[in-house]
C-alpha cells in the first residue's frame, strides 16, 4: 500500500469514528433534540455522493470511509426520528 492510500485510510478512520460519540450519546440518552434533522439529511446525501464517487474511482479509502460514515449517520438519523 502506498503512502497516499495509508494517509487516506488514516484520515477516513478519524473522520468516521468522530460520529461514534454522538451515536452512543443519542442512544443512551434517547434524545436527539439538539441534532439538526436537516443537517443529518444533507450530510447523509453528501456522504452518499462521496461513496458513489469513490466507487467510480475505485478509491478504497473513500469507499470505506463513506460506507461506514453513512451507516453511522443513518443510525443517528433513525434515532433522531425515533426519539422525537
Amino acid at each position: 500500500m502506498d503512502f497516499l492510500t495509508v494517509l487516506g485510510l488514516a484520515a477516513a478512520t478519524l473522520t468516521t469514528i468522530a460520529f461514534l460519540p454522538q451515536m452512543f450519546k443519542t442512544w443512551q440518552t434517547k434524545s436527539a433534540k439538539d441534532v439538526s434533522f436537516v443537517m443529518l439529511v444533507t450530510f447523509n446525501s453528501g456522504v452518499f455522493l462521496w461513496l458513489i464517487y469513490g466507487i467510480y474511482l475505485q478509491a478504497l479509502p473513500i469507499i470505506l470511509a463513506n460506507s461506514v460514515t453513512l451507516f453511522f449517520n443513518l443510525i443517528i438519523l433513525w434515532l433522531k426520528i425515533k426519539y422525537r
